[in-house]
């Protein structure tokens, strides 16, 4: 048998349930919801988590959509599943749990006498740190962004090469290369031996249907080339940017993009315009070096200093 909270599966079954964490506000017991997938063969184990984030939605667009495509009878080893990691925010739509203000991916590996968020994530590193391979499914919040895949140990751990391959495997077309913070699921499980990649799957409010392809598409990649399922992956070459060139804007307005969302741009290129509502330019803000225009905020009016775009540098393929 293969359990994860109350669900327990035996070879070649599926079970949901969920994984008892605490009790809310009134004093009622909660868990997140969980699934087991126990293939009919021995095999490697993957621990697959969605909604980090409250507003983080296509992950578990990801997750709804894949489980039923999974046979347990065609599977090798196991998968498992966190449907909702962060239960508070996902509530009341938010990106932080509202019960501490703390953002989900900061707290591993947790702390199960800890506040709200550090024991949930205590309560999820627990199947991640016993897993072979480790996704937990992201997007770039309600901002605008690639669908890309970080890799967040550093380029000096030694599980490097093992999470660059899992990003390569799962495939988006773009990864960051790039030391995350503490407390990131990402950096938290190599250091327990388990190569573990942070997809970020686009930027939207809701579901992003063309993300969550990338995600679903991503996930069958890892199972097929780890050996969860039969069949070959063919590894295609990914644009890899190890740094990250943030830009806010100089004055208050609102925004004109003249970079596209994975677009290459030069250093000098212009990167947006910032108007008053008459339309009368008042800044232009160009990109200090070459690299990928990654990420943008979504909606126009900025503050002075407010952010308002990334731009992936250091870029190569691999």
């Amino acid at each position: 048998m293969k359990t994860l909270g109350t669900a327990s599966a035996a070879p070649g079954e599926f079970d949901a349930g969920r994984l008892q964490v605490g009790e809310t506000r009134d004093g009622s017991e909660f868990g997140l919801p969980v699934a087991v997938l126990n293939g009919a063969a021995e095999g490697p184990t993957l621990y697959v988590q969605a909604v980090s984030d409250g507003d983080e939605l296509n992950g578990l667009g990801v997750v709804r959509r894949a489980v039923p495509q999974l046979d347990p009878e065609e599977l090798a080893g196991t998968v498992l599943v966190t449907g909702i990691v962060n239960y508070h925010a996902f509530q009341v739509a938010e990106h932080r749990n509202p019960i501490d203000d703390t953002k989900m991916n900061r707290t591993y590996p947790g702390d199960e006498s800890g506040t709200a968020s550090e024991r949930i994530a205590a309560a999820t590193f627990e199947p991640a740190s016993r897993a072979d391979l480790v996704l937990d499914l992201h997007q770039g919040s309600t901002s605008r962004m690639i669908n890309e895949v970080r890799v967040r140990c550093g380029r000096h751990h030694r599980l490097h090469d093992e999470c660059l391959e899992l990003a390569k495997v799962f495939g988006c077309g773009h990864v960051l290369d790039q030391k995350g913070p503490e407390g990131q699921l990402a950096r938290a499980a190599p250091d327990e031996g388990v190569p573990t990649v942070d997809p970020e799957l686009g930027g939207c409010v809701g579901f992003d249907e063309e993300s969550i392809r990338y995600g679903v598409e991503g996930l069958f990649n890892v199972l097929r080339h780890y050996e969860f399922l039969d069949g070959d992956v063919d590894l295609e070459p990914q644009t890899r940017a190890q740094g990250f060139d943030r830009y806010g804007s100089p004055v208050g307005g609102l925004v004109d993009f003249r970079a596209e969302l994975g677009e290459e741009v030069a250093a000098g290129d212009v990167l947006f315009e910032v108007t008053d509502p008459f339309g009368r330019r008042k800044a232009e803000v160009t990109a200090d070096d070459e690299g990928v225009f990654w990420r943008s905020r979504r909606l126009p009016q900025v503050a002075t200093g407010e952010y308002v775009c990334s731009v992936g540098t250091d870029v190569d393929e691999y």
